[in-house]
């Protein structure tokens, strides 16, 4: 059995220990999910393993023919080579097989005459046989295609940052490594290429070791998880949900746990109980696991909750209206007579195909991006935070606490109470003794989650997020997504992660590029299961639809409303602000019964009624809006 084994691993980073003597042992078919807080240690961890840094101590012993594959969270690649070059540029045995055998033949097809030539060629063909390397470029063309790279012959040095991660990542599942390293391999995909990819390593007949924020990913491939945490390596058997009821166990059993972070797995693991109920496919001996932590959790009573509950500036009902916008970009129609009403309180989810402008509406709502025609319209009482990809510079040589105090010592909460910095900091997961650290000392993720805080401070009622998942870590997102559980104002999220967008959209814009925009209401796992039936029906009905012989004369077209509809025009809003609040008391019903299942079915069917009742509206709303003058 191919086994790594570390002994006695420690690092440390200025005053933080990442690495606390850890030991442990990587099996032949383990699939591992290693999580912690932002600067906690996990890449340098799997830098460690991977033998790109040797400033810890400690001992790693592997078999003398074990090979690792290594994807970091910014590959670095020859700018200069083309796709198909840099995915063969990797030095693993069977990219050098490759070389050598493409080199051998352009010298045998310039010189055939040459018997040492010939004899080189004779024996680059032999080897490929031999390693089984003939089949490696159509693997590696049918990876690419999968995470969408269509464009072999592309230069590196013209692609994005996410196109160089993908290109990364199929020059390292190419390798076959024994123990494949995974540095958040679901940023930069699609929903359709994180499936693929999760039915990818299913199969994968080495070890895995990977991290990432995707937990629904880490649901699917995980049969361990790992935590770092303080320095200290916690083990737990299972997948994430079996993490979440472990965790959960052991923060309320240790004496000296902190009380804020027991309080925020419970209420991590109420949600993901209420979702094993839902799908159906869970065994009801994990639903009966998750009712038995309900009632054992908790020997020790916690009074305060992991929560940021700011206060916030009155919100209208308006709060954003998009009339007819148009927006093309770099030759790319980006929105195509786009209209839509956002409302105050809404939770709007955006996803779709990569580059297809999910961050461009984004940045035309922030008024950072000007529409080619059409109207954008900010309610008066907005005051907006946006939490870009790119963030603002930081001051690196100020202190945590200093950077935060220049929003304000002190901010006040829903309650009228006043919180301090410090207290906002722990509430984020900065523990105390960090809080005077220098800002240049921080890993990337933690100036992230810096950045984000500082964001909340100002108490927006308007939060704009573009693929916060990317950057931060499970226990940062899900202080994130309880604050948004909190937050009066509206929310608008650019996001590919499942669990993220289940958790904090019930509307989605889904952008399937050249201007088309869907629209759903429900959830995101709910909009992917419905569109992949849909693609599944689509053959059948394509089969037995039959084609019209003449084409319909075209109708009159229509240039205002009549008078029915401009009385309908007036009061639909008022009619949609009814059902808003109608769905929220529902919600909030179904918070208060989160263990009564059979009052709980009832009032997902009445909040399943009044989502199709809002849509249909949403849907009037916009062909009124067309004529209305």
């Amino acid at each position: 059995m191919q086994t790594l084994r570390a002994e006695n691993l420690h690092r440390t980073y200025g005053e933080k220990t990442l690495f606390d003597n850890l030991n442990f042992i990587i099996n032949e078919h383990d699939r591992i999910g290693l999580i912690g807080v932002n600067g906690s240690g996990k890449t340098s961890l799997l830098d460690t393993l991977a033998g790109v840094s040797n400033e810890q101590s400690g001992e790693l012993s592997t078999p003398k023919d074990y090979t690792i594959g290594y994807l970091t969270q910014k590959p670095e690649l020859d700018e200069n080579l083309t796709v198909m070059d840099a995915v063969f540029s990797g030095d693993q045995p069977v990219f050098a097989t490759i070389r050598r055998y493409e080199s051998a033949l352009a010298t045998y097809g310039a010189h055939p005459e040459d018997a040492k030539a010939q004899q080189r060629y004779l024996d680059a063909e032999a080897q490929m046989t031999e390693e089984e390397a003939w089949t490696a470029e159509s693997d590696v063309k049918t990876i690419l295609t999968q995470l969408k790279i269509t464009d072999l012959s592309q230069a590196i040095k013209t692609m994005s940052g996410g196109q160089i991660k993908r290109v990364g990542l199929a020059q390292v599942l190419i390798q076959s490594p024994d123990l494949l390293l995974l540095d958040e391999p679901t940023n930069h995909l699609d929903f359709d290429s994180i499936a693929w990819l999760q039915q990818y390593l299913a199969a994968y007949k080495g070890a895995l070791l990977v991290v990432t924020h995707d937990r629904y990913f880490l649901d699917q491939i995980a049969n361990q998880i790992w935590e770092l945490d303080f320095g200290k390596l916690y083990q737990y058997p299972g997948n994430y949900q079996a993490y979440v009821q472990e965790k959960a166990e052991r923060v309320s059993q240790e004496a000296d746990a902190d009380q804020k972070q027991q309080q925020l797995y419970k209420k991590e693991l109420a949600w993901m109980k209420a979702g094993a109920k839902a799908r159906s496919t869970k065994q009801q001996a994990r639903i009966n696991r998750f009712n038995d932590l309900a009632s054992n959790v908790g020997t020790r009573q916690v009074q305060s909750n992991v929560s940021i509950s700011l206060g916030q500036q009155r919100l209208g009902k308006k709060v954003i209206e998009l009339k007819d916008a148009n927006l093309t970009l770099g030759g790319h129609t980006i929105l195509k007579d786009f209209s839509d009403l956002i409302q105050g309180g809404e939770r709007i989810g955006i996803s779709g195909e990569n580059g297809a402008g999910k961050s461009s509406l984004l940045n035309v709502i922030a008024q950072r991006l000007p529409l080619d025609s059409g109207i954008v319209t900010i309610g008066e009482t907005v005051k907006m935070a946006y939490y870009t990809q790119q963030i603002e510079p930081i001051p690196e040589d100020k202190r945590m606490i200093n950077y935060l105090s220049e929003v304000g010592q002190n901010v006040t909460d829903k309650a009228g109470n006043s919180v301090s910095v410090t207290e906002l900091l722990e509430q984020f997961l900065f523990p105390r003794f960090m809080h005077g650290t220098l800002i240049r000392k921080l890993s990337g993720g933690e100036k992230r989650r810096l950045y984000l805080l500082k964001l909340l401070m100002e108490q927006p009622n308007v939060l704009l997020l573009d693929e916060p998942t990317n950057d931060l870590d499970i226990s940062t997102l899900t202080v994130l997504e309880d604050y948004i559980s909190q937050f009066a104002g509206t929310v608008i999220t650019v996001s590919h992660d499942r669990y993220f967008l289940d958790k904090v959209a019930d509307r989605l814009l889904i952008f399937d590029g050249n201007g088309q925009i869907e629209r759903y209401s429900g959830q995101f796992s709910a909009y992917l299961a419905a569109a992949q039936q849909q693609h599944k029906d689509k053959p059948a009905k394509e089969k037995s639809a039959k084609p019209t012989e003449t084409e319909p004369a075209k109708p009159k077209k229509k240039v205002k409303l009549t008078y029915a509809e401009q009385k309908e025009w007036e009061g639909i809003e008022g009619v949609i602000d009814g059902l808003e609040e109608q769905k929220s008391q529902v919600q909030a019903a179904m918070n208060a019964n989160g263990a009564n299942y059979d009052k709980l079915a009832d009032l997902q069917a009445q909040l399943d009624d009044l989502d199709k009742q809002l849509d249909d509206k949403m849907t009037r709303w916009e062909y009124l809006s067309e004529y209305a003058e």
